[in-house]
């Protein structure tokens, strides 16, 4: 493809990238591309557009890596590039604002034990099917670990919307997650 198989441990290859080789490249580009489509499938459910996201934001990583200061992670600053990228073009498919994030008459804190009983990729299947605004501050806020401040600051919406969009997607979480556990409990064969 690039060039040759050369093994790279992440600081080299971002040296190498920075020196414009393209073999440290594609190797970087191999190592976070599963992952950060992965990223990008929690809020962009059709396939072609979460892709789009991950490719765009793997360009822009490649880029600004010269910004990259080496504080924290390098997985976790081209993870907040990839989110960003996705953020960006949900809020081109709803139009400046997302038309399912509004204002909430009240919150309220509720638990979410009724998910650990479902299997990681049953749950990741129910997030993808939530409203787009509800499943993205629910990744946001429950996946990515953003405060709800900063979720507000990042879509544009107020703390308390952020607050009441999480639990409106955990309370419909639970709801689809009893429907699915009374859904087997119906058809298991009865023991006796």
């Amino acid at each position: 493809m690039f060039g040759s198989a050369k093994k790279y441990d992440e600081q080299t290859a971002i040296a190498d990238c920075l020196k414009g080789k393209q073999a440290a490249q594609e190797w970087l580009y191999k190592r976070f591309s599963s992952r950060m489509l992965g990223v990008c499938l929690r809020y962009l459910p059709d396939r072609h557009e979460a892709e789009d996201a991950m490719i765009a934001g793997m360009v822009k990583v490649f880029r600004h890596l010269h910004t990259f200061n080496h504080q924290g992670s390098f997985e976790g600053w081209v993870r907040q590039i990839v989110v960003n990228e996705a953020l960006a073009m949900l809020r081109k498919k709803a139009g400046k604002h997302q038309t399912d994030i509004e204002e909430a008459d009240g919150y309220h804190e509720s638990d979410s034990q009724a998910d650990a009983a479902l299997h990681t990729e049953e749950l990741l299947a129910l997030v993808q099917q939530l409203p787009a605004g509800y499943r993205t501050v629910f990744n946001l806020y429950a996946i990515e670990g953003y405060s709800h401040q900063e979720i507000a600051d990042m879509l544009g919406i107020s703390e308390s919307t952020s607050k009441s969009q999480l639990n409106r997607a955990r309370n419909m979480l639970k709801a689809r997650i009893a429907a699915l556990e009374n859904t087997v409990t119906l058809s298991s064969p009865k023991v006796s």
